[in-house]
């Protein structure tokens, strides 16, 4: 999972879903590259679980995942805060 969240295109896609659920046109106009590369993006954090994904006719919603902060910081070493148990 820490690998999705290390490319700084997809730290920077969490970070604008933790503010707003967003549709890909949103999301790039904070993070300005190629609609199919964000798409792909988006879709590496699907499969990782950290965000969903809600249709709205021709739209896609995504938003992140409820438990993504708290996976992200449970995997993260125990030095870096992540889980100590």
């Amino acid at each position: 999972m820490l690998q999705a969240v290390a490319d700084p295109v997809r730290w920077t896609v969490l970070h604008r879903l933790a503010v707003k659920p967003s549709c890909v046109c949103d999301i790039q106009e904070h993070v300005p590259i190629a609609a199919n590369l964000l798409s792909y993006h988006l879709k590496v954090l699907r499969e990782a679980g950290l965000v969903t994904a809600t249709r709205r006719g021709r739209w896609i919603d995504y938003a992140l995942a409820p438990d993504a902060q708290a996976r992200i910081t449970a995997a993260l070493p125990t030095s870096l805060g992540g889980d100590r148990s």
